[in-house]
Order: structure tokens, then sequence, then C-alpha cells
């Protein structure tokens, strides 16, 4: 059973929300809020595998709730999905560095929300092409900065490699043809890496490999160096 805890201060939003994971097998929501402060006391209480978090709520923001919770060793099996109107812009960057696992349009259809619920819940992160596209976009605008992102120097090489492929995207199926290796040891590789990084998730092994400087782009064109 995975269980969602919905934090958003539309009434309506949070209601339509409801109903359709009320009516999956094998979804359970735990709880509602309507604010960021009232969210966080929601997930310290449920303590639940995903919470669809808002971004723009009065009394505490979502991102800043995100950082709350993903500081919160309580709370480390806790899955943050940030809910958004405004597509994917400048709160990209800011909510997986608090610790989002990843985004979602409001106006997504069904499947892909619940798609998505059960992807987070699983551990993996939901980071589409159009959010690593963003993420390139922050990066190329400025040098990296290992100071933000140390531990660069525990990761054998090939843990720097597996991270690498994983933040341009690649699953591990992919990583391990790409290295000519099993899926599980890629998927072993990313889990030591996740570990000795403090890595919530795959998302926030993706934005270390930026900020280190492990995964660099080219001006202009995006593409990886």
């Amino acid at each position: 059973m995975i269980r969602v805890a919905l934090i958003d201060d539309q009434a309506l939003m949070r209601a339509g929300f409801r109903a359709l994971l009320d009516a999956e097998e094998g979804i359970e929501v735990v709880g509602e809020a309507a604010d960021g402060a009232e969210g966080l006391a929601l997930v310290r209480a449920e303590v639940p595998n995903v919470a669809l978090v808002d971004v723009q709520m009065p009394v505490m923001t979502g991102i800043e709730a995100t950082r709350r919770i993903a500081a919160d060793p309580e709370l480390s099996d806790v899955r943050v999905v940030i809910l958004t109107n405004y597509g994917l812009d400048e709160y990209v960057f800011e909510a997986l560095r608090a610790g989002a696992s990843g985004f979602l349009l409001k106006d997504t259809e069904p499947a892909d929300l619940l798609q998505a619920i059960e992807v987070v819940a699983h551990g993996e992160a939901l980071l589409s092409p159009s959010v690593t596209r963003t993420l390139i976009g922050e990066f190329v605008a400025r040098p990296p900065d290992r100071a933000t992102a140390p531990g660069l120097e525990h990761l054998t090489r090939r843990e720097r490699e597996v991270t690498a492929l994983a933040a341009r995207g690649l699953t591990n199926e992919e990583i391990a043809a790409h290295m000519v290796i099993s899926p599980f040891t890629a998927k072993t590789h990313i889990s030591r890496a996740m570990t000795k990084l403090g890595a919530r998730d795959r998302a926030q092994l993706v934005v270390f490999a930026y900020e280190s400087g492990l995964v660099a782009v080219r001006h202009g064109d995006h593409r990886f160096e």
C-alpha cells in the first residue's frame, strides 16, 4: 500500500486528487493540508510514502516544507513530489536541492499522476527530459561549485561514471548497456554513490553531478562534455 499526503492550499485541487487516488487500488490518502506548515505536521504525524506538495502556499512554501522534510532523519523514507501550475521554471533547481524527488504539473493526466506516485514511492526520481534540460540550462550559466557538493573524492571510478550517466537521464538498464555490466551491478553502483554522497534519491544525485562538475555541458548546444 502506497500512503500519500496531499498538501495544497486549493481545496478543489485536493478534492480532485483525493477522488482519483481513493479510487486506485494500492494507494491510500492519509490526510490533507492547506499550507506548508500544516503539511509538515501531517507528514511528521503520518510518515507517508509520498507527499504531493504545492509550490506556493501560505504560512510556509512547498519548497521550505520540502527542505524540512528532507532534513528530518525520521522522514528519510518520505518522497516529495512538487505540484505546480507554472511549468518547469525557476522552482526546479531550488526544489531539487531542497530534496524533492520530482515535479508534476497540476493538469497532468491521471494515468501519469498514478505512474509518478508509483515511481517515486519505489525510490526513483521523477525527472523528465524537460526537467533535465532546465537543470542543464541552470548550470550552463555558472561554473561548477565543488564546495557545495563535497564527497566526489569518495567515489570510485565506476561510481563516478554511473553518476554521470544517471545525470544524463539514463536508466539502470541503459547504464548497464553503456558500461557493459549487468543492470543489477549498475543499480549497486548507483546505490553506493547515493550512500556516499548522502543523496536521498537519483534527483539529488543528478544535482550533485552538475554542482560538482562531474557532468559538464557545452554552452550553446547543451551537449555533455
